[in-house]
């Protein structure tokens, strides 16, 4: 297993707990605007943190962290994450994980074995614009579609959340993913933020305002819709 980063202590990655973060490189997606450039296109130049060091971290700080999340890059596409989080729950944390929603299989087999406690989901857009966002021109969304009506089904907690870009969104993109995932327990919209360390650096944000605009339109369909990432 190789972990290529490790935040010992978040309040943000684990809603409601103290956690820690564990980043695994490597993803199927080439999202333009994603923040992990270097764990999606050069993960095997990134650093390598031990996984006997994660493990001691989590082991001397239980009694104080509450969480460990798991991301990436995508994670449900490294062959070891399931022995990865065997050892995590050895320790006694509940596990969170953030995915793309690309394998199925593997999202079903975690919460049916019981090895995750509450899934975070990307919705990278509607139907019509995913493989532009995603930036994979051929896209399947089967898999996604399917990770979607399960975590709809309330196998496990979970919130779908979309990381909003100017550029790459638009207020019909959030009228068809309100009818997507109508009903959802929980959607927030994640103001994009630039940085040279995205993939492809020179996208903006929408303003509070405009983002508290989608939300109305997805609260037609959604009962519970946030805006995250914003003043």
């Amino acid at each position: 297993m190789t972990i290529n980063g490790f935040n010992k202590t978040t309040l943000l990655d684990y809603p409601g707990k103290i956690a820690s973060t564990i980043f695994l490189g490597g993803c199927n997606f080439r999202c333009p605007f994603c923040h992990n450039s270097g764990l999606v296109l050069s993960p095997k130049e990134q650093p390598v943190i031990p996984v006997h060091e994660v493990l001691q971290v989590l082991k001397k700080r239980q009694g104080i962290l509450e969480g460990v999340c798991i991301t990436g890059g995508e994670p449900t596409q490294n062959k070891e994450l399931f022995l990865l989080i065997d050892r995590i729950k050895e320790l006694g944390y509940p596990i969170k994980l953030d995915t793309n929603g690309s394998h199925p299989w593997i999202l079903k087999k975690l919460v049916k074995n019981h090895m995750i406690d509450m899934v975070a989901m990307d919705i990278k857009s509607s139907k019509e614009s995913y493989a532009k966002v995603a930036g994979c021109k051929n896209l399947d969304l089967k898999p996604i579609c399917e990770s979607v009506d399960f975590l709809l089904s309330d196998a496990i907690p979970y919130e779908f959340r979309t990381t909003v870009v100017r550029e790459l969104h638009t207020s019909a993109d959030f009228r068809s993913i309100g009818q997507w995932i109508a009903g959802c327990n929980a959607y927030y919209l994640q103001a994009y933020k630039d940085s040279p360390e995205v993939i492809r650096p020179g996208y903006s944000s929408y303003s509070r305002k405009e983002l508290d605009s989608f939300c109305k339109i997805l609260s037609e369909t959604i009962p519970a819709v946030y805006v995250r990432g914003i003043d």
